[in-house]
């Protein structure tokens, strides 16, 4: 799935997050098991680090959840 200028120019301005370090989180999420618990804890550790917003335990284990029993909405492009 290719991405456009625009979806990564929301994205930043949302989270101050540029697209070569989102690129770069990408392929690094590729190479993990997104089912496994310590890499989902990891990932989101890292994305609260890089925006700046705080994750507490409860909010990460929502997101874990959800992750694992395929609770995400598919079209990303709806939650920008």
């Amino acid at each position: 799935m290719a991405f456009s200028d625009s979806f990564f120019n929301r994205i930043e301005k949302k989270t101050n997050v540029g697209k070569d370090t989102i690129i770069e989180l990408a392929k690094k999420l590729q190479q993990n098991d997104l089912k496994n618990e310590g890499t989902l804890r990891e990932v989101i550790q890292t994305l609260s680090k890089m925006t700046g917003r705080d994750v507490s335990k409860e909010q990460e284990d929502k997101i874990i959840n959800a992750v694992v029993t395929d609770k995400v909405p598919k079209d990303i492009d709806k939650l920008i």
